[in-house]
This record gives C-alpha cells, sequence and structure tokens, in this order.
C-alpha cells in the first residue's frame, strides 16, 4: 500500500491546476455570468504568506486576489478554502520538521473575521496565536471572531 501522502506534497501538487473555466450554471444564480479561476493550492499558500504581523486576511480577500491575478471574475470558493485548510497542515507539518519560515496560517480568517475550527489546534491554537500577534478575540453566538478585523486586514 502507497505512502499516504505529506500535507506538504499536497500542497506542491498542482493537478492540472491553476484553470480557467466558465462559472459552472449551478453556481451562476449566486455569481452570474463570466469566468472563474480553480487555483492551485500553491497559489492560494502564497497569498497566505504575504500576510505580515499584526494584519489579517479572509479567505474572501485570498479568493479576489487570485481571480484578479487570473484575469477571471471569480475564484471557486470550495478549492481555496480546501487549499487554506491544506496550507495550514502543511505549515504545521514544516514547523514540526524544524523549519523556521512558515505560513502563517493563522492570520487568514472565515469570512466576517471568524477563526477557523478546522485549523491544527482548532480555535483554541488560532486564537493563542493571534493573541499573541495583538488582536482581540470575542465570541459570538458558537463562533469567535478577531475585534475590528476588518482594521487589520492586509492589502494586496
Amino acid at each position: 500500500m502507497p505512502k499516504p501522502k505529506s500535507w506538504t506534497e499536497k500542497l506542491r501538487e498542482n493537478k492540472g491546476l491553476p484553470k480557467v473555466e466558465e462559472i459552472p450554471e449551478k453556481l451562476k444564480k449566486r455569481w452570474g455570468e463570466g469566468t472563474m479561476v480553480i487555483p492551485a493550492p500553491i497559489e492560494v499558500d502564497e497569498v497566505m504568506r504575504k500576510v505580515p504581523k499584526g494584519k489579517l486576511i479572509t479567505v474572501n480577500e485570498i479568493r479576489a486576489a487570485l481571480a484578479k491575478k487570473h484575469g477571471t471574475d471569480v475564484c471557486c470558493p470550495l478549492t481555496t478554502g480546501i487549499f487554506v485548510w491544506i496550507a495550514a497542515y502543511a505549515a504545521e507539518e514544516q514547523k514540526q520538521k524544524g523549519e523556521k519560515t512558515i505560513t502563517p496560517y493563522w492570520r487568514t480568517l472565515k469570512t466576517g473575521g471568524v477563526l477557523n475550527p478546522k485549523y491544527p489546534g482548532g480555535v483554541e491554537k488560532q486564537r493563542e496565536l493571534l493573541e499573541k500577534e495583538g488582536h482581540k478575540i470575542v465570541q459570538k453566538g458558537k463562533k469567535y471572531v478577531v475585534l475590528d478585523y476588518e482594521k487589520a486586514l492586509v492589502k494586496l
């Protein structure tokens, strides 16, 4: 049986991506007519790596940056979300191997400044890392949000 791929291998595997295609029929109601990029995992990671200490980005800002890069109307939300998750686990894997410069995945938030429970260590770990960088985290219902996150959004 083949050895499962590491997170870093998954991150570097492009599987024919990026690719630009027409917005699929089932998504046209939400996104309208036009083109959509399905990014490569490493492209998502590259955007995440540009976020400096003290700054933040949301998955929607990553999608906007990648749509602009590829000259498309939108960037696929599903694959972008999956690739953010892969980048986070690859970063932790690299950290455990002693690498010093890893993707600061904890600075990438969900829509509305919400912390991502799917990250390594869950919301607790992301909260700890963000608070170390000076962000204030508040609970809203069952979710945790960075207070005034809009003020810390990075301009790409």
